[in-house]
């Protein structure tokens, strides 16, 4: 996501256009972000995941 948004800021009101591929980028980031879930609880996932497979 943070890319996307650096890649927005540089190309300025064009990066949110259709023109240019940085908007759909930072669509689907933030589309991934909000279906998977923040990343606290991705971390706490793995973190389970990983303690599970220790035990």
């Amino acid at each position: 996501t943070q890319m996307a948004l650096q890649a927005i800021q540089a190309l300025g009101g064009n990066g949110y256009t259709n023109d240019y591929v940085t908007g759909r980028l930072l669509r689907d980031a933030k589309l991934y972000e909000i279906g998977a879930g923040t990343s606290e609880v991705r971390r706490m996932l793995i973190g389970r995941e990983l303690f599970s497979q220790t035990a």
